[in-house]
């Protein structure tokens, strides 16, 4: 759905330079161009700050860890959404709850609240496609998923920690696996960068991590937090794009065929349709290419 190779050379010079520079000076993990990206990140976001983090399912599963999530917990996640926001509350030990959804695809609060048991510790709101989800005021700590919500004004943070994805395909995207958590609580976010990097805090001794949890490697490389502060100027431009383009399909579309309910400010991370015969418009489409 992104033609990379096309996006990397509107930036290629910038981008390949940063990443020299990185190579050249030998700090290739951590260091200031990983703390630069972070910052970045946490200015979009409007947060307090960020920690970068191997990939956008690593960033929710170290964001359930940080906030105390065990197995035998359960976390309510939305019915529609990447594999990932179900995949990393099972990966911890807990247990994912599916909630439906409202005709914007995004979490139904009445629908999760229905589902809250005892065991229930967490939920997970995903800004989908784009659009921003609520706080769905359950009295549940929130992690939100905003793996498809960089550019979405305002800012889509909601819980106490923001899990991001910088996939290849996503408006700010590295140049292989990235991602970032974010918030507003610095002993949170240090829960998370040490449960990043095999527990250690600071100077490179290793601790028990956060009430005993068991820490890994999970820290955002330094070349792909290069090739992210290479493509950062034009993620505006991009989203800007995107939203233009959607008021033409919008414009264009028959009767038959209604855009998903989106919110001013999206970023249309992805550009989505509800059809009443969708195995017709799938042929339509592909027949004409």
């Amino acid at each position: 759905m992104v033609d990379l190779a096309r996006r990397h050379a509107e930036v290629a010079d910038e981008v390949e330079d940063r990443v020299l520079q990185v190579l050249r000076s030998g700090r290739w993990v951590g260091g200031p161009v990983v703390a630069e990206a972070e910052a970045r990140l946490a200015g979009w976001l409007s947060r307090q700050g960020a920690v970068g983090v191997a990939s956008g399912t690593d960033a929710l599963m170290l964001a359930l860890q940080a906030v105390g999530i065990r197995p035998g917990d359960e976390v309510i996640v939305p019915a529609l959404t990447f594999f990932a926001t179900a995949g990393a509350v099972a990966a911890v030990g807990a247990t994912p709850v599916i909630a439906d959804v409202g005709e914007d695809g995004l979490l139904d609060p009445t629908a999760a609240g229905a589902l809250i048991s005892p065991r229930t510790r967490a939920v997970i709101p995903v800004h989908l496609f784009g659009n921003r989800a609520e706080d769905p005021g359950l009295g549940l700590t929130v992690i939100d998923d905003a793996a498809q919500a960089i550019g979405t004004t305002p800012p889509p943070s909601i819980g106490r920690l923001t899990a991001v994805s910088a996939y290849p395909t996503k408006s700010w995207g590295a140049a292989g696996d990235a991602g970032f958590v974010a918030g507003d609580e610095p002993e949170l976010l240090e829960a998370v960068r040490c449960l990043a990097s095999h527990g250690q805090r600071g100077a490179p001794h290793h601790h028990e991590a956060h009430d005993g949890q068991v820490g890994r490697a999970s820290r955002l490389d330094a070349i792909q937090a290069a090739v992210l502060l290479g493509h950062a100027d034009q993620v505006e431009a991009r989203i800007d794009r995107r939203r233009r383009l959607a008021d033409r399909y919008d414009a264009g579309l028959p009767a038959s065929i209604r855009p998903l309910p989106r919110q001013h400010g999206s970023s249309v991370h992805q550009y989505c349709v509800l059809a009443s015969d969708r195995a017709r418009v799938v042929a339509a489409l592909d027949e004409a290419g």
